[in-house]
């Protein structure tokens, strides 16, 4: 039986003979990926593999929860006004600013991340966010930022409106791990929502992973997770190298803070909040 990529390889190889004169480009021609990268596991495809099938383009709704108002039971984490809720990751001042009610990256060197200052257990978190819309680079050099939660599990922000990339990094990707079910991104400059509900890992109590984290990812009011789990954390952050496949290193708490990715490229975020899951059949307090 063929190796399943090999159909993949057949049809990315006509599609470049076929097409060549017409100036066609594919994921192999283009170096949109990796082939030197970990296999992920379940998978045929690669780490950051340019040969994973991408997936199909949904136009959204123009709004579906563009400036929802948080529920009664939320903390704002931004409201236009201030980042009191959010502090350096690195200690350093950081290189973001607040600007016509949105939170605006200045690229510097260095990627000086926010987080928040309170840990928050199993969540729903709702992110407004637009990309630069001045076009500049391609793939992973335009618009990337990130959600990174407890500085080890990324749904990754990239401007994914009509750019190619490798699929499991564009936008409303487990970075690194799992593409989104279907690209629902909006054009350069308008405002896009996610909407992220995440249940943290648990460990008992000899330390051995019972749960994966997992995480439910609406873009644009478009499912493009389902209830996925992460394979453990993403690469390029926490320590694990670019190109490499993460693992559950070690224990963490269920409460866990969330982080806003600086990646050099101007990304403006507004109206955040976020609440707990809680529980079922739990008395009322």
């Amino acid at each position: 039986m063929p190796h399943p990529r090999a159909g993949v390889r057949f049809v990315m190889i006509s599609y470049i003979v076929g097409f060549s004169v017409a100036g066609a480009s594919s994921g192999a021609e283009a170096g949109l990926g990796y082939e030197d990268t970990p296999i992920i596991p379940g998978t045929p495809w690669h780490v950051h593999d340019g040969l994973r099938p991408q997936p199909r383009i949904v136009k959204p709704a123009d709004s579906f929860s563009l400036l929802a108002p948080p529920p009664a039971d939320a903390t704002v984490l931004f409201d236009g006004r201030d980042m009191s809720q959010w502090e350096s990751l690195d200690g350093l001042a950081p290189s973001w600013k607040v600007a016509d009610g949105a939170l605006e990256v200045i690229p510097a060197n260095g990627q000086h991340h926010l987080r928040t200052k309170q840990h928050f257990p199993d969540f729903q978190l709702h992110v407004e966010f637009a990309e630069p819309i001045a076009v500049k680079g391609k793939g992973q050099y335009r618009g990337n930022s990130g959600i990174l939660i407890n500085g080890m599990y990324e749904v990754q922000i990239l401007d994914s409106y009509d750019n190619p990339t490798y699929p499991d990094g564009q936008a409303g990707a487990l970075y690194g791990q799992t593409p989104p079910l279907v690209n629902a991104s909006k054009p350069p400059g308008a405002w896009q929502t996610y909407d992220i509900i995440f249940e943290s890992p648990r460990w008992d109590s000899a330390a051995t992973l019972i749960k994966r984290a997992s995480v439910t990812v609406i873009h644009n009011g478009v499912v493009v997770q389902n209830h996925r789990e992460f394979i453990g954390s993403t690469d390029g952050i926490n320590g694990i190298p670019h190109k490499a496949l993460g693992a559950y290193h070690q224990p963490h708490a269920p409460e866990v803070i969330i982080e806003l990715q600086e990646h050099k490229n101007p990304v403006r975020f507004r109206n955040i909040w976020i609440r707990p899951l809680g529980a079922y059949d739990q008395p009322a307090p």
